[in-house]
């Protein structure tokens, strides 16, 4: 089974080599970077370290993602894995994600940070009540558990396509998530390590950042609550 690798990267020119050179070519097609309007040299390392960079203008970690998804549609795969560029996940377990979907047919396999080791300090108590209020509700309107809305993942391609993905900015992970509980897709949560980013969040480094998301998400969970079909 083919898997290929989207990175959205915005001013990650001090982490995306090594996220690229960590990921394991055995297992791995093809690396795409998304350059989501850096202002730094975001572009030039990536494209030194072997990556296919593409460049999408609207910021968003989202729209970002949706830039790496309409350029599959020239390269298939069968596996999409999403991966942060600032080097705080651990690209090599990606081997532990593809797995359960290519030997034992799930849809859609999530990393999550909670459940794994943690480097002190990597993952702030506002990204663990963040995670634990949306797993929460995610739960009670739709009856799958999630732990965290890391964005370390992989599904099918096929899958992803039939999510019609469409948010932009910070509700992307739990879109997918909530989308898939809706679809009844096998889902599987498995441990993966988590550790201190390169450089400053841009969500949970201001606090600006942190609230925007944390409305983002609930905005996000209730307008898929109050649609009346499942996409």
């Amino acid at each position: 089974m083919k898997s290929i690798v989207i990175i959205p990267a915005y001013n990650e020119e001090k982490s995306i080599a090594k996220v690229i050179g960590d990921v394991p070519i055995d297992v791995v097609s093809e690396v795409i970077v998304v350059n989501n309007n850096s202002n730094d040299n975001t572009e030039t390392v990536a494209l030194n370290a072997g990556a296919k960079v593409l460049f999408e203008k609207q910021k968003g970690y989202g729209a970002a993602c949706l830039k790496g998804i309409e350029y599959l549609k020239e390269n298939i795969p069968d596996i999409v894995v999403f991966l942060d560029g600032d080097y705080s996940d651990y690209p090599e377990e990606i081997i532990d994600l593809i797995k359960p979907i290519k030997y034992d047919d799930y849809d859609f396999v999530l990393g999550s940070r909670v459940m794994g080791e943690r480097e002190k300090g990597a993952l702030p108590l506002q990204s663990r009540i963040g995670s634990m209020i949306a797993g929460k509700l995610i739960s009670l309107f739709w009856k799958v558990k999630y732990t965290d809305l890391g964005p370390f993942r992989a599904i099918k391609y096929n899958k992803l396509l039939e999510l019609k993905m469409q948010d932009t900015w910070f509700g992307w992970t739990v879109e997918m998530q909530i989308r898939a509980a809706k679809k009844n897709y096998k889902v599987l949560e498995i441990p993966v390590r988590y550790r201190k980013r390169i450089g400053k969040s841009k969500v949970t480094g201001t606090l600006k950042g942190t609230v925007m998301a944390s409305l983002i998400i609930m905005k996000t969970i209730f307008s898929e609550l109050f649609k009346k079909n499942a996409t």
